[in-house]
């Protein structure tokens, strides 16, 4: 099978398309044929060697992919042989055929693409765990979406939205803000040509954010933070800017308000079951069509630097996925 390489961290320039020998399947496990992988930051700061996992070399990247069960290993029930799943992985998704434990592999909607299914796991796992576990988001709420045009940030507004929040995006272009609007935000802001901190108090009513969605960290960090409200709570998702801010703790004792991290990735082995019970509730939205993901461009699997390379550039909006 063919798989993307990183076999030393480096730029995006740096990875190989290689055939490399099909995975093994053990005992509650399923071999899949990708036909889409998602393209995330994370993959992008781990070619590079600045996630905080480090696999050993060679590794291929990619968290998220869709595809058809072809094989099963014992303990699995041989009906699940040609189920169309999606599944996430902490890296190795980037190839032909990848191998998972069978719980990571879950059943598609029928309605739903090999590209949208690639592009659905982690971003709105992220967003939903983030904002009904860590943040506890409540009805009337005002959420602030900082990078709220890039795939992780999308998907925040439209939960949000679900979830009863009043939703201020925030972005860096008119176009990523239209977006942003389209899937149901209630005010916008322009950090490209406007002031921040001063647009969250104004839309606020003096008031701050109740919850910040930062996938981005850096500057908007530190402008963000000193608007957030009273008991307000902070939720640290990323640092797309490349710089991990630093917090003056005197905001959080003033406000009582709390920062929160989120590594979703970390549930898929210390607690499984808070992404099951996200995923019911994430695929019963999509089925009712309240959830719908927004696929801007689709590579070649050959193509995975230059998709990696227009992510690092964030001249993105919503997802990127690979076609297998």
């Amino acid at each position: 099978m063919k798989a993307v390489l990183c076999k030393s961290f480096g730029a995006p320039d740096q990875l190989t398309v290689e055939e490399v020998p099909s995975p093994p399947v053990k005992a509650g496990e399923v071999k899949i044929r990708v036909r889409a992988c998602g393209v995330n930051f994370p993959d992008a700061l781990m070619i590079q060697g600045l996630y905080q996992l480090k696999p050993p070399f060679p590794f291929s990247p990619g968290l998220e992919v869709a595809g058809d069960i072809i094989e099963v290993g014992s303990g699995v029930d041989a009906e699940r042989v040609g189920q169309r799943i999606m599944a996430t992985m902490m890296f190795g998704g980037f190839a032909e055929e990848v191998v998972v434990p069978q719980s990571s592999a879950l059943p598609m909607p029928e309605n739903m693409s090999y590209e949208s299914g690639a592009g659905f796991p982690l971003v709105y796992g992220t967003a939903h765990v983030a904002l009904s576990r860590r943040a506890r988001l409540q009805a009337g709420e005002t959420l602030l979406v900082l990078g709220a045009a890039g795939g992780v940030g999308l998907a925040a507004v439209e939960i949000g939205k679900l979830m009863k929040a009043r939703v201020i995006a925030a972005a860096s272009s008119a176009e990523k803000l239209a977006l942003a609007r389209s899937r149901g935000a209630d005010e916008t802001i322009n950090y490209h040509n406007e002031n921040l901190r001063e647009r969250i108090k104004s839309l606020s009513g003096d008031r701050g954010a109740d919850v910040i969605f930062d996938p981005v960290g850096g500057d908007m960090f530190d402008q963000a933070v000193r608007r957030i409200a009273w008991e307000g709570r902070y939720l640290a998702i990323g640092f797309a800017s490349g710089r991990i801010p630093s917090l003056p703790v005197n905001i959080a004792l003033l406000k009582n308000a709390s920062v929160v991290g989120l590594f979703w990735g970390a549930y898929l082995t210390r607690d499984p079951g808070v992404i099951k019970r996200s995923f019911g509730q994430l695929l019963t939205w999509y089925s009712e069509d309240c959830l719908r993901p927004y696929i801007h461009r689709s590579y070649a699997l050959e193509d995975a630097p230059k998709a990696l390379e227009d992510l690092i550039n964030r001249g993105t909006m919503g997802k990127l996925v690979l076609t297998v």
